[in-house]
C-alpha cells in the first residue's frame, strides 16, 4: 500500500512539473507575440499620395490595342434570340458536318485576309487621315485570326436555329463569308477610329 502510495505522488509530481514546463512555454511565447504586436504599433503608416499619369509623355513602342469583330449591341440582341431560338428548337447538327464547314469558312477568310486586308487597312488609313504604318498589319491579322473562331461558330449555330431549309449549303455558306468580312471591315474602321492620338501619326497638310 505505502509503495503505490509513494509511487502516485511521484507520477503526480511528473505531471505538475511537465504542466509547468508547459506554462513556461506558453508565457514565452505571448511574450513573444506581444514584442511583434508592439513593433508593428511602432511603425510608421505607408501615405500614397496622388498618382498622376502624363499619357501625352509616353513613347509608343509597339503596336496594341484591341481588334474585335462583329461585338456589337446588335450582336448581343441576336445572341439572346439565339438561345432563345435553340432552347424551342433542340435542332439536331451533326458535328462532323458542322466541323467541315466551319474548316471550309476559315479557309476561305484567311484567304480574304491575305488578299484583301492589306487594302482595306489602307484605305480606312486614308480614310481617316492617319499615317500609313505596316506593323498594323500583322498586328490586325493575327487579332481577327483568333477571334474567327468563335465567330464562324456564332454565325453556324445562327443559321441552324433560324431552320432555313430552303437554302442550301452554298447559300449559306456565302452569306455566313458576307457577313464575317463585313465584320472585318467594320472591325478594321472601328479600331482606327479608337487609336489614341500619339499612335495615329496623322498626315500635317
Amino acid at each position: 500500500m505505502y509503495q503505490d502510495y509513494s509511487q502516485y505522488i511521484q507520477w503526480l509530481q511528473q505531471c505538475v512539473q511537465a504542466q509547468e514546463r508547459r506554462i513556461a512555454q506558453l508565457e514565452q511565447l505571448v511574450k513573444q507575440m506581444a514584442a511583434d504586436l508592439k513593433q508593428l504599433k511602432d511603425k510608421p503608416p505607408i501615405h500614397v499620395g496622388t498618382i498622376e499619369y502624363k499619357f501625352d509623355q509616353l513613347k509608343i513602342e509597339t503596336v496594341e490595342g484591341t481588334l474585335n469583330i462583329g461585338l456589337n449591341p446588335s450582336d448581343l440582341q441576336g445572341i439572346e434570340d439565339l438561345a432563345i431560338n435553340q432552347a424551342g428548337m433542340n435542332m439536331p447538327v451533326d458535328p462532323k458536318a458542322q466541323m467541315q464547314r466551319s474548316m471550309e469558312i476559315e479557309d476561305s477568310i484567311y484567304n480574304y485576309l491575305e488578299t484583301d486586308l492589306p487594302n482595306i487597312i489602307t484605305e480606312t488609313q486614308m480614310k481617316l487621315n492617319i499615317q500609313p504604318n505596316d506593323a498594323y498589319l500583322s498586328f490586325i491579322k493575327e487579332d481577327i485570326k483568333k477571334q474567327l473562331p468563335s465567330r464562324i461558330d456564332f454565325h453556324l449555330k445562327a443559321a441552324a436555329a433560324q431552320n432555313r431549309t430552303e437554302e442550301n449549303d452554298n447559300v449559306i455558306h456565302e452569306n455566313i463569308l458576307h457577313a464575317i468580312k463585313q465584320e472585318i471591315q467594320n472591325g478594321v474602321l472601328t479600331f482606327f477610329q479608337h487609336l489614341p492620338e500619339n499612335m495615329k501619326g496623322m498626315n500635317q497638310q
